[in-house]
């Protein structure tokens, strides 16, 4: 059997030669295809009306004998020579335009017709030449002919009008706000350097709507090193703000938007760029874009040039993006230590007075108003004096008539307080000893947590148990313990107008007090609420600690657990509350064994989560 031997080529055979379209039909068929984003089509004609000089481009989306259409009109320059247009497919004139050194244009494939395939059925373009001459010239799609036809008009305007009908099914929905939208981001410069006017008039929807280059809202950052690369022109107009999902740096090609987030291009798929905190955009004048789509780019030496130009910037960014980090975590631990401190101050007007007094929670309020010292009328603070006596004394107030005194008129203005709404009694709960007195408070408030200050007509009664009132209605009564111990519920009922509130004190007189700490041991202590600190001790188990010479609760934000409530906020407030439960029971309960610890414990949470969270139905009713 003969083996097979590989024969020579014939000279017919080899030889070099170029490269050739075997069905000229069928190129431009897959050409007109590739463009798959009706608004990335329409932002091309749009941009064809832009090159050509234009200064008004209206987009109309309409509807007529039952056909949906879509019209762009412009007064740009208009075409001379519908012919070249039609048979010179990927062959565009721009591109000799550029050559010759004529900036701000932006096509060069000669292909941008096409995309009308994404759009509709059939395309008519009208326009008026530089010689006045006015023509129409008419595509039909998956059809490779075309028609140029003279029209016969009265006045001969100049530019171009470009109508698609019927629209696609499947885009018929397509709303002027949506094409606004996309058009003002995809063609945010070379509307803003150009100076065209679009506007879009959707007549299913009776909207008119202008296209404004998109805005930013974040705040420029200014002085940014110029990026230089030897292949071209790269501008960059970048902003920070607050950490958002959303917030994207898009890549432009000459004011035209290539991508929406630089960040889809694996090299620049790291911080800064997806971090958040950046939005703007990145203008690479000498990228090299897909003809096919027109919303990609060739990773050649171009895109090598760009990824290096930009790692210096990228270095200073990352800097920024520290600084604001570091700088929305201040800001973050003040709301957190704002609604700490105001939860546990809405828990100690629940909980026995005599028992968590080692805490000064009101160092530092000076304003107090007369009729019983209520300074929640405020700040929001409330300290019940011993006696019921009026403070002639007052602190912080300001004469009529000054500038100081009309500013807090203006304000109290705005913060006069609505209907009555709920009400509670100071202490909630109390534990006092037989025979002994304490005084008690009905605080009233509207629907938004305001007190009202108004007169309001209350009255006190027991309604279980014994005891003394020493009065039957007011804002404050003094209480009288029996000499027996028992459990005493004590109600008083707020009116106002029609409205009727009712709130309940809980009294358990007992013969035996828990033991209080001696003044040694609080004196050092009673200087308002502490603050918080964080110390990174990762590796250590301690969670926190309380510094008393500095008041300060001491945060480990190295612990596993720190770091594990810091992936989500309301975890993350939930855990600092309750360190600072813990440091304050420890502090106050020096003496207690690890029993009455947890029990103190769990007492001040039940009373101050609540709180943090705006639960204040749960506290009043």
């Amino acid at each position: 059997m003969k083996q097979k031997t590989n024969k020579a080529p014939t000279k017919k055979e080899a030889g070099t030669g170029k490269l050739k379209i075997g069905d000229n039909w069928n190129a431009i068929t897959i050409i007109a295809l590739s463009q798959t984003n009706p608004l990335k089509a329409i932002a091309e004609f749009v941009e064809n009306s832009i090159d050509a000089g234009a200064k008004n481009i209206q987009i109309v989306k309409g509807k007529q004998k039952g056909q949906h259409y879509l019209r762009i009109i412009d007064d740009g320059q208009g075409i001379d020579d519908f012919k070249y247009v039609a048979t010179h497919i990927a062959d565009s004139i721009k591109r000799q335009l550029k050559k010759e050194g004529i900036n701000g244009i932006q096509g060069e494939f000669g292909i941008g017709l096409l995309s009308f395939w994404t759009v509709g059925e059939e395309l008519i373009m009208t326009s008026t030449g530089k010689q006045g001459e006015k023509k129409r010239m008419k595509l039909v799609k998956n059809n490779p002919g075309y028609s140029i036809t003279p029209v016969s008009t009265l006045f001969t305007g100049s530019g171009t009008e470009l109508l698609i009908k019927p629209i696609l099914p499947g885009i018929r929905q397509l709303s002027g706000e949506k094409i606004q939208n996309y058009l003002a981001s995809e063609l945010r410069d070379r509307i803003s350097k150009s100076g065209v006017h679009i506007t879009i008039r959707d007549r299913a929807a009776r909207k008119e709507l202008a296209v404004k280059p998109r805005q930013f809202t974040g705040r420029l950052l200014h002085n940014l090193p110029e990026v230089r690369s030897p292949m071209g022109e790269i501008y960059c107009e970048l902003y920070i703000s607050e950490q958002k999902p959303e917030n994207r740096v898009a890549l432009y090609r000459s004011g035209t938007r290539v991508f929406p987030s630089i960040s889809v291009l694996e090299h620049f798929s790291r911080p800064p760029w997806t971090s958040g905190y950046l939005e703007g955009l990145v203008d690479v004048s000498f990228l090299q874009l897909t003809p096919g789509t027109r919303d990609g780019i060739i990773f050649d030496d171009s895109y090598e040039s760009m990824c290096r130009s930009l790692e210096p910037l990228e270095e200073l960014l990352m800097e920024i993006i520290a600084e604001q980090e570091k700088a929305e975590e201040e800001k973050t631990s003040k709301k957190i230590l704002h609604r700490v401190k105001k939860a546990i101050k809405e828990a100690f007007l629940i909980l026995p007075s005599e028992e968590y007094s080692w805490l000064d929670v009101y160092a530092g309020d000076k304003a107090s108003v007369k009729n019983g010292g209520n300074s929640l009328a405020r700040n929001d603070a409330n300290v019940i004096p011993e006696d019921n006596k009026t403070n002639e004394n007052m602190t912080g107030l300001v004469e009529p008539g000054t500038a100081e005194h009309d500013e807090s008129v203006q304000k109290a203005f705005f913060e006069i307080p609505g209907p009555l709404y709920r009400a509670m009694i100071s202490p909630a709960t109390s534990i006092i000893g037989v025979n002994e007195k304490k005084t008690f408070r009905l605080i009233a408030r509207d629907r938004n947590k305001r007190l009202i200050d108004t007169p309001l007509s209350i009255t006190w009664s027991i309604k279980e148990g014994n005891g003394i009132l020493s009065k039957k209605s007011g804002e404050i009564i003094e209480f009288t313990a029996p000499d027996e111990p028992g459990l005493t519920v004590l109600e008083a009922t707020a009116v106002q107008d029609d409205i009727r509130i009712t709130a309940e004190s809980v009294i358990t007189v007992t013969d035996q007090i828990i033991p209080k700490k001696g003044e040694e041991s609080t004196a050092g202590i009673k200087k308002g609420l502490p603050g918080y600190t964080f110390r990174n001790a990762p590796g250590e188990l301690w969670r926190s600690r309380f510094d008393h010479d500095r008041n300060l609760v001491i945060i480990n934000n190295g612990h596993a657990d720190f770091m594990f409530a810091s992936k989500n906020n309301t975890r993350k407030i939930k855990y600092i509350l309750r360190l600072f439960v813990k440091e304050l029971i420890i502090a106050n309960f020096p003496e207690a064994n690890r029993h009455e610890l947890l029990e103190r414990m769990i007492e001040l949470t039940m009373y101050t989560e609540p709180a943090v969270f705006g639960d204040y139905i749960d506290i009043y009713d």
